[in-house]
């Protein structure tokens, strides 16, 4: 019987991985360790399922390769965290999940916006200090009168520009591939135009050697003053302390972010005993009041769960049976 290891399990996939493994008459291994501390569980595998955001250990290619392993697959869409030279060079197919539910991602980021045009960061603050008044610079914008730039109209962009669409919200877009089926939904603007003009900009790319650090000072300093980012993306595409300074500075209002530099450290993990000295970064943010900070979970509904697990355990199978994926990672 085929036999695969899942790492860094959580419970809430266990009944997927349960359901999988009885509609496949496979045996599925799972632990909630990363694959960097259960390389001891590979030896006795046939295929392997991945997640995590931390790098993998430069020496686990050869340890997976030497087990007799031809693949490593991710459910997830990003997958910086995988060396992919070092994998092929080790016989090892890489393959991830692009899009599990771009909706998932999509509905956070539009829920984000509404909450930076609605300022209910401000008020957050406010009540939970009992104070209940507004304040005229407390103003909200309604989404049909805002303008919203998406900086990546991929499946996730190009999913959170119908829905601002279908709200009457004039969505501009920047890609380095313009798409023209979303004509008459999307106007496609240079970044610069975007950033000028846009009421909230929400972020939607890859990490890739061009987008990391896409968002800095030089842009920040083109938004307005009212204007707010929200990152549902990957940390490392916004430079964060352009983006604190930018806050403190008052050249944009105010952030939504579910990635971050740092995360690896402390999404998922309970920091309410040990704080964030370690991350000053994230700390900093965390502080700061114009600031809505969430642990890496846009993508976490039931359909993206359920289409994680099984998108990343049909890849598996179609490997170790000879066959090809459409999600292989090819540098």
């Amino acid at each position: 019987m085929t036999k695969i290891l899942m790492t860094s399990v959580r419970d809430d996939e266990q009944a997927a991985i349960k359901d999988y493994a009885k509609q496949h008459n496979i045996d599925i291994i799972t632990t909630p360790k990363l694959i960097d501390d259960a390389i001891d569980l590979t030896n006795d595998v046939d295929g392997l399922v991945i997640q995590q955001r931390s790098k993998l250990p430069d020496d686990i290619y050869e340890k997976l390769h030497a087990n007799g392993l031809k693949q490593i697959a991710t459910r997830t869409a990003g997958f910086d965290m995988v060396d992919i030279k070092k994998a092929n060079a080790n016989g090892l197919t890489v393959t991830n999940v692009p899009a599990y539910s771009p909706r998932s991602v999509a509905e956070f980021a539009l829920m984000q916006i509404f909450r930076l045009l609605r300022k209910t960061y401000r008020f957050d603050q406010q009540v939970a200090n009992n104070d209940y008044r507004w304040f005229s610079d407390e103003q909200s914008m309604e989404i049909h009168t805002a303008t919203i730039g998406i900086i990546g109209v991929g499946r996730i962009g190009g999913t959170l520009a119908k829905l601002l669409h279908a709200l009457g919200a004039t969505v501009l877009g920047y890609d380095t591939n313009p798409r023209t089926d979303f004509d008459g939904i999307v106007q496609f603007v240079p970044k610069d135009e975007l950033l000028k003009r846009a009421d909230v900009v929400s972020l939607h790319v890859d990490l890739n050697p061009t987008s990391k650090g896409l968002i800095t000072a030089n842009d920040f300093a083109l938004m307005k003053p009212s204007a707010g980012l929200v990152n549902a993306s990957r940390g490392p595409v916004v430079n964060t302390q352009d983006l604190i300074n930018a806050l403190k500075n008052g050249e944009i209002a105010a952030a939504a972010l579910d990635t971050f530099e740092g995360e690896e450290t402390v999404a998922a993990a309970d920091r309410r005993e040990k704080g964030l000295d370690d991350q000053p970064l994230v700390k900093e943010l965390h502080a700061m009041d114009n600031v809505i900070l969430t642990p890496h979970i846009a993508f976490f509904t039931n359909l993206a769960v359920q289409n994680m697990v099984d998108f990343a355990l049909d890849d598996t199978l179609a490997i170790l049976n000879g066959k090809s994926s459409a999600h292989e990672i090819k540098l």
